[in-house]
């Protein structure tokens, strides 16, 4: 949804370069739980993934908003 007063800041190459950054740290997110999971790491350190998690999706959604 976009309002009326919303305003872009970014044009595609921007875009571009932060849905990339989005599939970057995807991958990282998924590769360092995969080694987690494979090293038997505690569950409470499997939290540490939410932060290249948290990264992506925050590269996606601006992305996607061109903000």
């Amino acid at each position: 949804m976009t309002s009326p007063d919303r305003v872009e800041n970014i044009g595609a190459r921007g875009a571009l370069r932060r849905r990339r950054s989005g599939v970057v740290w995807a991958v990282l997110a998924v590769a360092g739980l995969i080694a987690l999971l494979v090293g038997d790491a505690p569950r409470w350190t499997r939290l540490i993934i939410a932060i290249p998690a948290g990264l992506a999706a925050i590269g996606f959604l601006q992305a996607r908003e061109r903000t």
